[in-house]
C-alpha cells in the first residue's frame, strides 16, 4: 500500500496538468469508499487496461500499457495471466496478437530473456 500512495503522489500533479486543477479537486472531493481505489490502484487498473486492449485488438495500444504495467510494479507472469485470461473470451487471433506485443516489450524492457532462433 505504500507502494500505491507514493505512485498515486507522483501522479497527482500530472493528472492536475491533464485535467486541471478544479476537476481533480472536485473529483477528490466526491471520492468515497467506492471510488477511492478507481483513484488508487494502478496495477489493478495495469491488468484490466491490457485485458481490454486484448479485447479491441489493439497491438500498438497493448505496447504502451505493458511498458506501464512494468513500471506500475506489474510481475510479467501477472501480464502473462491478464492476456491468457483475456485470450480465452477475446478469441486465439486477439490473444496471440496480444502476447506477440507484450512479449517484445518484455524482451526490449529486459523483463524476459531474447527469444532463441
Amino acid at each position: 500500500m505504500a507502494d500505491d500512495d507514493a505512485l498515486f503522489r507522483k501522479g497527482m500533479p500530472i493528472r492536475r496538468e491533464v485535467l486541471g486543477p478544479d476537476y481533480v479537486d472536485a473529483s477528490m472531493a466526491r471520492a468515497d469508499e467506492f471510488m477511492t481505489p478507481l483513484l488508487s490502484a494502478p496495477l489493478t487498473r495495469s491488468l484490466m487496461n491490457l485485458a481490454m486492449l486484448t479485447a479491441l485488438n489493439r497491438a500498438p495500444e497493448i505496447k504502451l500499457h505493458v511498458k506501464g504495467a512494468l513500471n506500475n510494479g506489474v510481475t510479467v507472469e501477472e501480464i502473462k495471466a491478464a492476456l491468457l485470461h483475456a485470450t480465452a473470451y477475446c478469441g486465439i487471433p486477439a490473444g496471440l496478437d496480444a502476447f506477440r506485443a507484450a512479449h517484445e516489450v518484455l524482451v526490449s524492457e529486459g523483463a524476459l530473456g531474447k527469444p532463441k532462433a
